[in-house]
């Protein structure tokens, strides 16, 4: 079993449920092949801490501590757009864009990391999205109803690679 280290947003649970909606009106509105992502795993990845048959105890704890001295209040976050983003046949990610509030977050985390000596974990091409569903269909970039949100934490997960499930292993609110 793979074990991908992310750090990563997810949206309020009825939000997401209306995202997953919407991926099943567009997976059928354009026919596109691939399985939609449950509500439970839609989320905004901010850092891949990277893949590991068993996670590094150090790595985790490192990035536990970075996540911990990150302070930054609660903000509003909109994603209105949907797209496919370019990649390998079979594997093309719709995903939902907007979010770009979610930049100085992600920056923030990055910026602790790199304090705690995780700098090459720290993601430099942060492009704010929620991969929707992978597979082969293109969709070129449009407005869908907008989904708007208060983002209030973070979360580190160790992503059960092929079995769709996260294992929380740390969460950090927002505070003003």
């Amino acid at each position: 079993m793979v074990s991908r280290l992310l750090i990563l947003h997810q949206p309020e649970r009825t939000t997401a449920r209306g995202m997953a909606y919407l991926t099943r009106q567009l997976k059928r509105g354009y026919d596109l092949p691939g399985r939609p992502f449950t509500a439970g795993r839609l989320h905004s990845s901010f850092h891949h801490l990277g893949d590991y048959a068993d996670l590094p105890p150090r790595l985790v704890g490192k990035a536990i501590e970075a996540a911990a001295s990150v302070a930054m209040a609660p903000f509003e976050v909109t994603f209105d757009r949907v797209a496919t983003f370019k990649g390998r046949k079979g594997d093309r990610p719709l995903v939902l864009r907007g979010g770009d509030a979610l930049v100085a977050l992600q920056a923030a985390i990055g910026d602790a990391m790199a304090a705690v000596g995780l700098k090459a974990f720290v993601n430099a091409n942060f492009t704010p999205h929620i991969t929707l569903l992978r597979g082969d269909g293109i969709v070129e970039e449009q407005m869908v109803r907008a989904f708007d949100w208060t983002v209030r934490e973070f979360i580190l997960v160790n992503s059960l690679v092929g079995q769709g499930k996260y294992v929380e292993l740390g969460r950090w609110s927002l505070a003003a």
